[in-house]
């Protein structure tokens, strides 16, 4: 199994641990049965409440953006870019569940042996396509419509002479991205599996193509430690190295990450100190009684190795300092 193979990989298990979760009833996901596959294999206590907190971290970063932007004026459009998507429902999930409306543009990016997989299922499932609008074109590895588009692109070929211009092409022309309009970025478990200064090339592109934008980073961090050694020895064994992983030693080295190409602010917090200080008491009360939960330390070693970096960039001053675990 090539790199990239094992990478892709992982969209699967992110994918099954999702399913378990919602299946269990620690949050709600009405498609993310669309896009798994077999049997629902019900995962440990700690994986489900480690994902709980993952997407419901996620989640509310992603409402406060959009409400940030509405605050500006109710005709205000806003953009997001979901880089690494995988099979991630966030597009229904915001047109379905939470009745967005002001969302002009909302792109998927992923490398093609992810997308040629999620234009099919779209293709194939008729609650899915039927969110899209009548004018949807379609490729192998692509799909368009009128506020969706889901490509396939490779973040590292910002590093390749003349590549970078395919991707800025697509973004732009294809998916009609504008530059000057608030644009969110999301990145779950992607910057980590490239090498440092891809990363922060992207970034550096980022942050010099668009006005105003935030950046949501999930990934592990604190990974010089004994359980983080172990999870880079198991990745390793899975063909999965981290090779941003210098960037991942503790918050500062995330944060100086951002700050370092081109974004104003960036600010860390460990997914522990999100789970027992910013997360909803009312919800974590109720998934604590779903199921018994017999090894805390494990859960709570599990989530101090996981950070979230909100980063933004902004033309006009404190415009996103209301995105933040500690507003």
């Amino acid at each position: 199994m090539s790199s990239d193979e094992a990478v892709m990989s992982t969209n699967d298990d992110a994918t099954t641990c999702k399913r378990s979760a919602v299946n269990m009833g620690y949050f709600e996901d009405p498609f993310v049965n669309q896009f798994a596959h077999g049997h629902i294999q019900r995962k440990s206590p700690e994986i489900n409440r480690g994902y709980f907190a993952r997407v419901a971290a996620v989640d509310c970063l992603i409402q406060q953006f959009l409400e940030t932007v509405k605050k500006d004026g109710p005709d205000i459009l806003c953009q997001i870019v979901n880089l690494g998507c995988g099979f991630d429902t966030l597009y229904w999930r915001l047109k379905i569940m939470h009745k967005v409306n002001h969302i002009k543009t909302l792109v998927d990016l992923d490398l093609d042996g992810i997308t040629v997989k999620k234009v099919h299922i779209i293709r194939h499932k008729s609650n899915l396509l039927s969110v899209l609008g009548d004018d949807i074109k379609f490729s192998s590895t692509e799909l368009h419509s009128i506020h969706y588009h889901l490509i396939a692109g490779d973040l590292r070929s910002l590093q390749k002479s003349g590549s970078s211009d395919v991707l800025a092409n697509k973004l732009f022309n294809d998916c009609g991205l504008d530059k000057s309009l608030p644009t969110l970025f999301i990145s779950e478990c992607v910057l980590v599996y490239l090498h440092s200064h891809e990363s922060h090339e992207l970034l550096n592109w980022i942050s010099s193509n668009f006005d105003n934008c935030v950046l949501i980073n999930y990934e592990q961090v604190n990974m010089r430690d004994r359980f983080g050694e172990v999870m880079l020895e198991n990745l390793h064994l899975r063909g999965c190295d981290l090779l941003g992983i210098d960037d991942c030693t503790d918050l500062k080295s995330q944060e100086d990450r951002f700050l370092t190409n081109g974004w104003t602010s960036a600010t860390a917090w460990d997914m522990d100190t999100i789970y027992k200080q910013y997360l909803p008491y009312a919800e974590i009360e109720r998934i604590e009684k779903l199921e018994f939960l017999d090894e805390k330390d494990l859960l709570e070693q599990l989530l101090q190795h996981y950070a979230i970096v909100i980063a933004s960039k902004s033309t006009r001053k404190d415009y996103f300092n209301e995105i933040s675990f500690d507003s």
